[in-house]
């Protein structure tokens, strides 16, 4: 696997659609954890999305609603909560919108990092930590 070359970084890969996806481990309050596939989008200025299934089996607590400006221009209320997040060597608690989606990775949670992505089927994704 190329994702051994990065040790000390994040790394995913990019898929046959060209999506650049992440492995994450997220856990809830009470422990439970879940490995999810994100995919990292550029549009999206929070930290992380998560289907509301999801949420509801990691019993993760909700924070607040908040409204945000969806790709199709449209304004959508999401309940927002609180996880973990396995972010490199360290755990983050994180904002999590729930929303009917695929996971999703935000700019707000790739700030202060460098994002490289091979756009090729199989290609490299590697977050780095900005010194």
């Amino acid at each position: 696997s190329p994702l051994g070359e990065y040790i000390g970084m994040i790394s995913g890969t990019v898929t046959e659609l060209l999506d650049a996806v992440l492995s994450l481990l997220v856990r809830g309050d009470d422990g439970q954890s879940q490995q999810v596939e994100a995919v990292i989008d550029t549009g999206f200025s929070g930290e992380l999305t998560l289907p509301h299934s999801l949420v509801e089996s990691l019993g993760l607590p909700w924070l607040c609603r908040q409204e945000g400006v969806l790709a199709d221009g449209q304004l959508h209320t999401f309940d927002v909560y609180s996880a973990t997040l396995v972010w490199g060597n360290d755990e983050r608690i994180v904002e999590v919108e729930s929303a009917d989606i695929e996971p999703l990775v935000g700019m707000s949670l790739l700030a202060g990092n460098r994002l490289t992505i091979e756009v090729c089927a199989d290609g490299i994704v590697k977050i780095e930590a900005l010194a």
